[in-house]
């Protein structure tokens, strides 16, 4: 049984983005009904991530050519993870939303209808602080789908500890990826929406090698560890 060992990984952005169109196209018909049931099972409550996080088993057993199906897709065996990685999420929003409850009565108190301009200014700036945390916390957490998913790393605690591990170094390669994959796969959306099916399977081909490169380096490591502890 492996460590939850973590260390920063080698981000290799160019590799992912020509495996995933490989993988793609390896599989392409299933992969469209794949995400078709992605869509369908994210319409129950709690199980949008769920359901990419059982995508992304299918791109392994695809990718391994082992035997896979669509039907897979609604799996419910990682359903408490992702719940409880939706819950933070859900209570983080909310805490973000607390300045302004506290914020909006207290400026109608002080100045009637009337909008003071110090008011303004500070939501232009708690709403950029915002966004700029947003994209830290999610830059810093981009592996635990893959840990959670791929690695059986339930704890959310650990994987978000080994995610903020492995994302060292590379959080700007990170986004760069998360950009240039998000524009390919709204590509689809151009071609009448219809399109948004062949686009957006792409999105987690690549994010599927992006997490199981990182999960090999980190485990090969870890084999490397017990191998020497064995010698001795």
């Amino acid at each position: 049984m492996m460590n939850n060992k973590a260390k920063p990984v080698e981000f290799k952005l160019n590799e992912y983005l020509s495996k995933g169109l490989e993988l793609l196209k390896k599989d392409f018909g299933n992969f469209i009904v794949a995400y078709i049931l992605c869509m369908i099972m994210s319409i129950i409550p709690f199980c949008g991530l769920l359901a990419m996080g059982n995508f992304y088993k299918y791109c392994r057993k695809v990718n391994k050519g082992e035997q896979a199906s669509v039907g897979e897709i609604f799996n419910f065996d990682d359903f408490l993870p992702y719940f409880i990685v939706q819950l933070i999420i859900i209570g983080g929003v909310f805490a973000l939303y607390i300045p302004m409850f506290i914020f909006i009565p207290f400026t109608s108190v002080v100045d009637g209808d009337a909008v003071p301009p110090a008011f303004g200014l500070f939501m232009v700036l708690y709403i950029f602080l915002i966004v700029i945390a947003v994209f830290i916390v999610a830059l810093l957490g981009f592996y635990i789908p893959g840990l959670i998913s791929l690695k059986k790393v339930n704890d959310i605690k650990t994987a978000w500890i080994m995610s903020r591990i492995m994302t060292r170094n590379n959080l700007l390669t990170i986004f760069l990826f998360a950009i240039i994959v998000w524009f390919l796969s709204q590509i689809g959306i151009l071609l009448c929406g219809i399109g948004i099916f062949i686009t957006m399977p792409y999105f987690y081909t690549t994010h599927y090698f992006a997490f199981e490169d990182a999960i090999q380096q980190i485990e090969y490591d870890e084999i490397k560890e017990i191998g020497t502890k064995n010698e001795f």
